[in-house]
């Protein structure tokens, strides 16, 4: 039989929806209205609540050890401008502020306290296109403090130790003779003492990947300095054979610490300067320094501007971080504080009580540290003191010692936390060591807390990688 044909108009019959199509249908229109409800709620909450944080970038490991350091947040959307009167840190610190866009850039002028729970907050902060204000709030802890000591051996090899504040040391470089050491955040720069003369060399922080830096000449390398936040390394520097018409004595050398330029020999005017005291002036490239003249004067290796001179001094006694202040002695005997940065001065207040005139000055960020020595009424020395004195002139006692002990150091945590203060006990009985550095032979460190003055730990060392420079004695 033949098939059936329909007729004229009629449609064709449609075959049903099979029951899984329905489903699939139903579930998309479900998750389509669920987005489209997530969305439009998003929307409300962004309008009614204000700008989020989405991201927070910082580095409390490296805001205990230098200036500079950064919180940057990140809001959802860009921001109107804000003020630095909307910003605050708990525990205070001071501060710069650099935002832009959806970013809110904090900057610390000073270190910041090891061991301690930071709060930053913005508060009233308004989307560019406005709507309502919200508080951003950030919260961060810095880890506990590390020094490096360096232990002399006079029967066998110099170590590089890295200690907590409660004495637990690891060993992490050891050598011969280690004439003098410093640390940045990364690295630690060692000068090693030969026969033939000295080696320079740099490490991690764990002792591991040391190559060593060339050297002007054959000679010997003295008061090692390090620039973290410039990257370089500075030393006097003399040539092994010196004689009054040939070779090079007490001259500045600095180099990058990554080994890629030549040593560069200071000059004023055409003329490698023999340089009787300098300092790298902290968070930059520039170095201050005196000459055998008296000269004072600053370069700063970041530029071109070639040599600054700031008259005439007998001595730095230190630079303060952040401040770009420097505190020199004139010739005159009287102790001021300079701005390296227009080069006006103010005389350095004394301290309430006045001890007397301090043999060295140390700042620190709120303060300085100020070696003192007691003496007789035939002038003889009967003690000696370092003492804390506040910004505001108050002074405080740290530490304290009778003629037969001798204090040759004492500086501070790079947050004025704490002090690290190097004596020398029984100075009858405590021979000098044969370095090129030379020093007794028993040495003290006493960590001390500088809020309260109490006294943290005693080590066996010198050279605390918070000091700018190694101990003079």
């Amino acid at each position: 039989m033949a098939a059936a044909r329909s007729t004229g108009g009629e449609a064709a019959p449609t075959t049903p929806a099979a029951p899984r199509d329905r489903r699939f249908l139903f579930a998309l229109g479900a998750v389509l209205g669920i987005l489209v409800l997530v969305g439009g709620t998003l929307g409300f909450v962004s309008l009614t609540q204000g700008p989020r944080i989405t991201e927070v970038q910082v580095n409390p490991k490296e805001a205990i050890e230098s200036s500079g350091s950064r919180v940057i947040l990140t809001a959802n959307q860009s921001l109107a401008t804000i003020d630095e009167s909307q910003v605050t840190v708990e525990p205070a610190v001071p501060f710069t502020l650099d935002a832009a866009g959806r970013g809110i850039g904090i900057r610390f002028t000073v270190p910041l306290d090891d061991d301690t729970d930071y709060t930053v907050s913005v508060a009233d902060a308004v989307g560019a296109g406005g709507g309502p204000s919200s508080t951003l709030t950030t919260s961060f802890s810095t880890p506990a403090s590390t020094l490096f000591l360096l232990q002399r051996d006079p029967e066998g090899k110099d170590s590089i130790f890295r200690t907590d504040l409660a004495g637990e040391g690891v060993k992490v470089f050891t050598a011969d003779k280690i004439n003098d050491f410093r640390a940045t955040s990364s690295q630690l720069v060692v000068s090693i003492e030969e026969d033939e003369g000295s080696k320079l060399l740099v490490m991690d922080r764990d002792g591991k990947n040391s190559r060593e830096l060339e050297l002007p000449g054959v000679g010997y390398v003295r008061a090692i300095q390090v620039s973290d936040r410039g990257g370089y390394v500075g030393y006097s520097y003399s040539d092994k054979e010196v004689s009054d018409t040939e070779g090079r004595a007490s001259v500045l050398v600095t180099q990058s610490l990554s080994g890629d330029d030549e040593p560069v020999v200071t000059e004023v005017g055409d003329k490698e300067a023999n340089i009787f005291v300098w300092q790298f002036v902290p968070d930059s490239a520039a170095v201050l320094f005196i000459d055998f003249d008296g000269a004072l004067s600053l370069v700063d290796r970041s530029t071109d501007a070639g040599v600054q001179s700031l008259g005439l001094a007998t001595t730095i006694q230190g630079i303060s971080r952040g401040t770009y202040t420097a505190i020199v002695e004139r010739l005159d005997g009287t102790v001021v504080e300079l701005n390296l940065a227009d080069g006006t001065e103010v005389p350095l207040e004394p301290s309430d009580p006045d001890y007397g005139t301090a043999t060295t000055i140390t700042p620190f960020p709120g303060g300085t540290l100020r070696h003192v020595v007691a003496r007789d009424e035939n002038g003889i020395p009967s003690g000696q003191a370092v003492v804390r004195v506040d910004d505001d002139g108050k002074a405080t006692k740290l530490v304290e010692v009778d003629s037969s002990d001798s204090i040759l150091q004492a500086c501070a945590s790079p947050s004025g936390q704490y002090a690290a203060v190097v004596v020398a006990p029984d100075l009858t009985d405590n021979p000098y060591d044969q370095m090129l550095l030379p020093l007794p032979q028993k040495l003290e460190t006493h960590l001390l807390d500088l809020r309260t003055g109490d006294e943290v730990v005693a080590l066996t060392g010198f050279d605390a990688s918070w000091c700018q420079t190694a101990p003079q004695f």
